[in-house]
């Protein structure tokens, strides 16, 4: 296997810890909060003030929530970031996987270029919502 394969190997499957990791904070958070229709849910309770604030624990996760989305740090120190679209669907860029890639255990640093590369390597299973944004298939 060359180099370049290698990394974009690590890219695909950080991409892939991503997905995997952002659907454990999703069950998770409908475990801890059962009124919860999905995961972008969190920032109208958190708008409403009825029952989040905008920080805090949910199960096994501390959560902050900003602008258009919500950062959940899981008790290793791994994070996912994530935005939501209009319509409610999770997104996320490259800049987000980066940073959940840094924030591994053991931590995996990869170019935009290789995930670039591994996202697009991904489709269908991961959809390009707007240039640089993506979402993972319903």
């Amino acid at each position: 296997m060359t180099p370049y394969m290698e990394r974009v190997g690590d890219a695909r499957d950080l991409v892939l810890g991503y997905v995997d990791a952002l659907n454990a904070v999703d069950e998770a958070t409908r475990a801890t909060i059962p009124s919860l229709e999905r995961l972008a849910d969190v920032l109208d309770l958190v708008r409403s003030r009825q029952i989040l604030s905008r920080s805090g624990r949910i199960g096994a996760y501390s959560y902050t929530v900003h602008g258009a989305g919500c950062r959940f740090v899981s008790d290793n120190g791994t994070e996912v970031d994530v935005d939501f679209a209009a319509d409610g669907s999770e997104i996320f860029d490259l800049w987000r996987l980066r940073w959940y890639g840094l924030s591994l255990p053991e931590p995996l640093d990869v170019t935009d270029q290789d995930l670039r590369t591994a996202v697009r390597s991904l489709q269908p299973l991961l959809t390009e919502v707007r240039p640089g944004w993506f979402s993972v298939a319903s």
